[in-house]
């Protein structure tokens, strides 16, 4: 029986060093380390990322998957129980070694049913369901703190390395001939940081156009649950797909609703798609669907049209 390390990082400036500490600590007799590229996305669906997936085809029944913490292996409810499913039927444990989920038997099913426990289940809904909650306290307050720093005139952001008040200086002196490296000595900043201050003025500048068309913006809308499943049926684009797969899932009630991010363009895609639940292409219109669809194309209508 194998011990299976994953790790995960969300940011190419992250590192595992944390995890590292978290998974010496507990001991684990001859780990098999599987660890993701940096910047793998934690809105990726576990069951789709590289890593993890090998992982997947490694294993063998009666292995375990060990990891740091919960968030890094999936990011909402319905992640983790996806996760559960594919560890039951390949005859998987699961084992977190720090955080809420610590203490808790993930993979403890009824004896006879062999289903999921109801009480683990409803443990992991409720935390994971927390951690949702905390994350976008985080995001509000994180975006309320930028609002509040932009009404006192600050402005978010790298600073530059070259200071304001000095940068015409630098621009003169650049025209009169200084090189870049000179003014990087004189100011103490990197060339880079002189490159930038002078960038509208060396040779291989190239001006943008005013007529340049500005791109298309990602856009967050909440995408009722039964449309998101007649969809994932549907036959879809890469990038359609992907936005579904990586769509955040909100529990509502007995239902849910999954928070999808792309451009425009994409949103009225998937609108057009789910036509067919209205049943205005011969098929039988479902009330629940129809409704459903309705509500996702008045998000969807509120969105610059785009495209011809």
């Amino acid at each position: 029986m194998a011990n299976l390390v994953y790790k995960r990082v969300s940011t190419d400036e992250q590192s595992t060093a944390r995890q590292n500490l978290v998974l010496d600590e507990a001991g684990i007799e001859d780990p098999v380390v599987f660890e993701e590229d940096g910047g793998t996305s934690s809105r990726l669906h576990p069951l789709q990322r590289p890593k993890f997936r090998a992982l997947l085809d490694y294993a063998r029944p009666g292995d375990t998957v060990h990891i740091s913490e919960m968030f890094r292996l999936v990011r909402g409810t319905g992640h983790i129980l996806d996760v559960l499913d594919v560890l039951h039927r390949d005859q998987g444990a699961l084992r977190i070694h720090d955080g809420a989920f610590s203490a808790m038997d993930l993979t403890a099913r009824h004896p006879r049913t062999g289903e999921l426990l109801s009480t683990v289940k409803f443990m992991v809904q409720t935390l994971a369901a927390a951690g949702e909650l905390q994350r976008d306290l985080q995001r509000e307050l994180t975006y309320d703190g930028l609002r509040a720093a932009e009404a006192k005139g600050s402005k978010g952001g790298r600073r530059p390395a070259v200071p304001a008040d000095k940068t015409a200086a630098v621009r003169t002196a650049y025209l009169e001939g200084r090189s870049i490296a000179a003014l990087a000595r004189d100011h103490e900043v990197s060339r880079g940081a002189v490159r930038t201050a002078v960038a509208d003025l060396l040779p291989d500048h190239t001006a943008t156009t005013e007529d340049a068309p500005t791109p298309e913006l990602p856009v967050t809308l909440d995408m009722p649950g039964k449309i998101a499943d007649f969809l994932r049926t549907a036959e879809l684009e890469p990038t359609e797909r992907a936005v579904l797969d990586q769509g955040v899932v909100v529990r509502r009630g007995q239902g849910y609703t999954l928070r999808v991010t792309a451009v425009p363009a994409v949103h009225h895609r998937l609108l057009t798609l789910c036509q067919p639940l209205d049943g205005s292409q011969g098929a039988p219109a479902v009330p629940a669907q129809r409704k459903a669809r309705r509500e996702y194309e008045n998000r969807v209508t509120t969105l610059v049209p785009s495209g011809p």
